[in-house]
């Protein structure tokens, strides 16, 4: 009995502990792993406008993966490839260096058009019931896309105007191979390819996953702001944090 009780002393009196370089070791590896993750396998974007309400609204922080729309497999995320109806983060083809979050509408060699502001691809119309309710007035642009092009001259982008021109057929865009036509889910109120084209595959960022944080503020119109708004609005982020934070949307998933 004595003989066990020595046993365990002596085990106690052994066992290794920790020092402070192993310690700072161990939190450093879990910081690489973590910039690891964020910097090649997801990343961190602020939606700054309504054009996805209400699938992500402004204010919304999501994680996007950045792994599988670029084809590299993974056992955390398995690689597919974009489909109809995702919602996608890309590069603007017409404004370099800005980022966008839009659904992807069609795929490459789809025909696509807009009737009464609903999509119809291939000649059937689409069930899309993350769209937003559409606001009552009527655009023959906006509504009626393609047949009712001369309504858009003057609200598209100067690269743009010839690729559409030449893209239809029938009153129907075809979306050329490598290329995707993304839409707002907003779509009443959505700067998208309708007025700057087709979204190149490798413009492509990647998916959102989650909404990991959603704070309530005003919509970013993407211009410069004086410095003293800035300061403005980080004091009231920080003093009202709890305050103006979404808690219903946290760790909701995005469709």
């Amino acid at each position: 009995m004595h003989l066990f009780k020595k046993n365990q002393k002596q085990e106690k009196a052994e066992r290794h502990k920790e020092t402070l370089p192993e310690s700072i070791a161990g939190i450093a590896s879990v910081l690489v792993v973590g910039l690891f993750i964020l910097t090649f396998i997801v990343q961190h974007f602020e939606i700054p406008s309504r054009s996805m309400e209400k699938t992500l609204l402004v204010g919304d922080h999501v994680f996007v993966d950045r792994l599988t729309p670029e084809g590299k497999s993974g056992w955390l995320l398995p690689y597919r490839e974009i489909h109809r109806g995702d919602t996608a983060v890309f590069l603007a083809p017409a404004e370099p260096g800005v980022y966008l979050v839009k659904r992807i509408v069609g795929v490459p060699g789809d025909r696509l058009r807009l009737h009464g502001g609903m999509v119809y691809l291939n000649g059937v119309k689409q069930s899309e019931p993350y769209v937003v309710e559409r606001d009552g007035k009527f655009d023959a642009y906006r509504d009626e896309f393609p047949a009712t092009l001369s309504y858009g001259y003057g609200q598209l982008s100067p690269s743009w105007t010839a690729t559409l021109e030449q893209s239809i057929q029938n009153d129907e865009i075809v979306i050329p191979p490598g290329h995707y036509f993304a839409m707002g889910d907003n779509r009443d109120n959505s700067y998208d390819s309708r007025y700057w084209g087709f979204v190149p595959r490798e413009n492509i960022i990647g998916r959102p996953l989650v909404i990991f944080w959603s704070l309530d503020v005003p919509e970013d119109n993407g211009e410069p702001k004086p410095m003293a708004e800035r300061f403005a609005a980080f004091v009231h982020i920080t003093t009202r944090f709890f305050g103006i934070t979404r808690w219903n949307r946290l760790f909701r998933l995005v469709h």
